[in-house]
């Protein structure tokens, strides 16, 4: 079954590099242009999860790489707002951890 997944993952990869639209049909084709058996609703399934998506975007933005250095640009631009910043969250941080205290209960009762 896994392999049957990785070859319609891959289809729909196939595709979106071509800049083609990803659809059930297509996904099938490749896969069994590959010999790979595919259940239907399988690529039906992911045909229907991608659609209207942009792949190709979606691949350059997994785990949020790009947000952190644009957000780190403007801060040191401002000339030192950066640090500022660290200590606000330091704090939440710190109140945080205190308010478990208050409770009754730590980590080592």
């Amino acid at each position: 079954m896994a392999s049957a997944e990785l070859a319609s993952t891959y289809a729909a990869l196939i595709l979106a590099d071509d800049g083609l639209e990803i659809t059930a049909e297509k996904i099938q084709a490749i896969t069994s242009a590959a010999k790979v058996d595919v259940e239907p609703i399988w690529a039906s399934l992911l045909a229907k999860a991608l659609e209207g998506k942009d792949v190709k975007d979606l691949l350059s933005n997994v785990g949020g790489g790009g947000a952190p250095a644009a957000g780190a640009a403007p801060a040191a631009a401002a000339g030192g707002a950066a640090p500022a910043e660290e200590k606000k969250e330091e704090k939440k941080e710190e109140e945080k951890e205190e308010s478990d205290d208050d409770m009754g209960f730590g980590l080592f009762d």
